[in-house]
């Protein structure tokens, strides 16, 4: 991701097979407007590219994650044509695919709020992790809209009663409330943010990213609950074949001879 030198984004790669985006806005709470939303969808397009990126971590610069929708934006859509609005909601929704639809872990790392559009990011990830002081808050119907383009991601996260009781009150929940509901995978202390994400990359890293690949693409074909012959004929297809990949074989092998598997030696 050499060549992309963006205006509202940090890359880095604080440690092999890592890639780092951090939203960098922290005057606006890294509130988002259409060139964060662009910036977005170029890294995670180019880090989904990238063969030493293993895995994707989301983040905010500040003591915030994102207060979503930058006001200034809102403020241009509501004057502009339904023809504009439209133009501009496709971008948003194609952003928030890329991320949901990239082919390696994506975590997001939540300190602080996560108002609205903040909410989506946070959803479109895999993975969740959120500090203690974390406030969610699907807060749209508050100025008179709806969070539309997230409540894909919003009800994958944490089911359709749960996701319309926080759409239609724009409650503000802790991130207590926000493990129990699904939204994050895990709490911790502030000053240990940094190394629960650690804790976690370790264990993403040493999983084998082909499978991590298939697991993805597979579960984005499940329908919950759905237990129909098509799914049975679907999950039986894809681990026949991944058995016999190679990845799978030198995984067994590994196992089998007590030694690393391949992939713990290449980031």
């Amino acid at each position: 991701m050499t060549d992309f030198l963006p205006q509202t984004l940090q890359i880095s790669h604080p440690r092999p097979g890592v890639a780092c985006i951090t939203m960098a806005r922290p005057s606006v709470f890294n509130a988002f407007d259409e060139l964060m939303i662009a910036e977005l969808d170029t890294a995670f397009a180019q880090a989904s590219r990238d063969d030493r990126v293993r895995v994707i971590v989301l983040a905010g610069e500040g003591k915030h994650f994102s207060a979503g929708a930058d006001l200034k934006w809102m403020q241009r859509s509501s004057t502009a044509s339904q023809e504009w609005n439209l133009e501009d909601a496709r971008r948003f929704a194609a952003m928030l695919a890329r991320i949901q639809a990239c082919p390696k872990p994506t975590l997001a790392r939540i300190q602080g709020s996560a108002l609205g559009g903040g909410v989506g990011l946070c959803c479109a990830c895999d993975m969740a992790i959120a500090a203690d002081n974390a406030v969610f808050s699907v807060s749209e119907a508050r100025f008179g809209i709806l969070p539309a383009v997230i409540s894909p991601y919003l009800v994958a996260a944490v089911g359709k009663r749960q996701a319309q009781f926080l759409a239609l009150t724009a409650t503000r929940i802790g991130a207590a409330q926000a493990l129990a509901i699904g939204m994050v995978q895990e709490v911790s202390a502030l000053d240990q943010l940094d190394a629960a994400v650690d804790a976690r990359l370790n264990e993403l890293l040493a999983a084998a990213p082909g499978a991590q690949r298939e697991i993805k693409q597979l579960f984005s074909q499940l329908t919950p609950g759905a237990m129909d012959e098509a799914t049975r004929e679907l999950t039986a297809q894809t681990i026949s074949r991944v058995r016999a990949t190679p990845e799978a074989r030198a995984g067994f092998a590994a196992f089998f001879d007590k030694r690393p598997a391949p992939w713990l030696n290449t980031p």
